[in-house]
């Protein structure tokens, strides 16, 4: 007889949510010859990509948050301070992001998120196309999916 009792739970300690996480990608790999295959090499890892900039002063200008996985580099955030807009430091640190990526650790491509208030023009002018939009994501906010060939 299948048990049909079962209790669900959000929050979940440390232990558990490690054991989750581990659970699902080991599933998800068995599934996949793909994912199979990285096994044990280094594009199995997701590697963190951060960088950051300062300006004469000693402060903080602008950052990148990332990281690499596969052959892959997902930019999370990309942030240039107030101050410092214009001046071509985020084409910068998105390039430089681009460089460690392809030379340094073999990835092929880019992805990243934005949504229309901030910068999908500024991508597309960095050679990123729109691959997905998600209209009303947040409710009123269009999101956008970018991605680029690093070759």
């Amino acid at each position: 007889m299948v048990s049909r009792m079962f209790r669900i739970e959000a929050e979940v300690d440390k232990a558990r949510r490690d054991l989750l996480g581990s659970r699902l990608r080991d599933t998800n790999t068995a599934a996949s010859p793909v994912l199979r295959a990285l096994r044990g090499t280094p594009q199995e890892r997701e590697e963190p990509l951060h960088l950051w900039a300062t300006d004469a002063a000693d402060e903080l200008a602008g950052g990148l948050v990332g990281h690499t996985w596969t052959s892959w580099l997902h930019v999370a955030l990309l942030w240039v301070d107030e101050r410092h807009r214009g001046t071509g430091l985020g084409a910068r640190l998105l390039a430089e992001a681009e460089r460690i990526a392809r030379e340094e650790r073999g990835c092929r491509a880019a992805r990243l998120e934005t949504w229309d208030f901030q910068a999908p023009e500024f991508y597309k002018k960095q050679g990123y196309e729109v691959v997905c939009v998600i209209p009303d994501y947040p409710p009123g906010i269009t999101e956008y999916t970018l991605t680029k060939r690093l070759s």
